[in-house]
């Protein structure tokens, strides 16, 4: 049911949530965690904010590295503690009936207004029957809503995890499209792909045509698929006045195996060595990138 002992991770979130609310409110959110009518879960879904108010939660570094050993990718920092009560309150449902599970949980998406869906779409990577989400997450990624597409794009290792190779590159292409930051998309890297790769080069020829700018880690994606056919534009970059652009090509020409893109990498031995010492990959690149913008 579970790809992961959630009942660690329960004991680890309810550890954190005494920590943060009142005696009452952890009394009342016990009282809770029994129920089985769906009207009942559903009420106190949305009753959590106004029980437990939205101020910004405290996690040490234990309880957050906890949670990755139990989890891995998975994070609440940064959370309310209204979501980390919804996300616990979840937790706490029957999962051994798939069927009346996964509908439970449908019926909360299909009634959520926003704050309830960044909830729902954060909780993603711990529900039960994970293989079971992945039309849901579909859905999420055509959303118009900035706050529940970043939920779903930025720091969740859900979609790279179970999401087939087209809605991952849905997911990457919206990213770009909606100036998310890619640095934050868990697998990035891992599921590169050829499909999405040629998709971006057309996309940065449009950028191009337009005039308009784009993320340099668009390249990041191309970087193992580097061709003859694609060449031309990594050399492009290469040639940018744009340090960050010049500084996106060469990552991209590193990480590929074709030799002109190695040849064209040793002719900035400078920009190389900073390379290949670690002190220049996509990480630190992205963190250029936000100073210079």
């Amino acid at each position: 049911m579970y790809a992961y002992p959630v009942e660690r991770l329960k004991a680890i979130i309810a550890e954190i949530i005494q920590q943060q609310v009142t005696p009452g409110v952890w009394s009342w959110l016990q009282e809770q965690q029994g129920l089985t009518a769906a009207a009942a879960f559903n009420k106190t879904f949305v009753l959590i904010p106004r029980k437990t108010g939205k101020t910004a939660i405290i996690i040490s570094a234990e309880h957050s590295d906890a949670i990755q050993q139990i989890r891995p990718g998975f994070s609440i920092a940064g959370y309310t503690i209204d979501r980390l009560c919804r996300v616990w309150l979840l937790l706490q449902l029957d999962s051994t009936n798939e069927e009346n599970y996964l509908q439970a949980i449908e019926n909360l998406f299909s009634a959520a207004e926003v704050n309830e869906l960044v909830a729902l779409y954060g909780a993603l990577p711990v529900l039960a029957y994970p293989q079971k989400w992945t039309g849901r997450c579909a859905e999420g990624i055509r959303s118009n809503i900035g706050v529940v597409l970043e939920t779903i794009i930025c720091d969740n290792p859900y979609p790279s995890a179970y999401l087939g190779e087209a809605a991952w590159n849905q997911l990457v292409l919206k990213a770009f499209f909606t100036d998310k930051d890619i640095d934050r998309i868990i697998g990035i890297d891992e599921r590169a792909n050829k499909s999405l790769a040629d998709t971006l080069c057309d996309y940065a020829h449009e950028r191009w045509a337009a005039s308009r700018a784009m993320n340099p880690q668009l390249w990041r994606c191309v970087a193992p698929f580097i061709d003859a056919e694609n060449f031309s534009d990594i050399q492009k970059m290469a040639n940018s006045s744009n340090p960050v652009e010049q500084k996106a090509a060469l990552l991209a020409c590193n990480a590929s195996h074709y030799q002109p893109a190695k040849t064209l990498l040793n002719q900035y031995p400078e920009i190389n060595k900073t390379i290949q010492s670690g002190k220049l990959n996509w990480h630190s690149l992205a963190q250029e990138d936000i100073l210079v913008a």
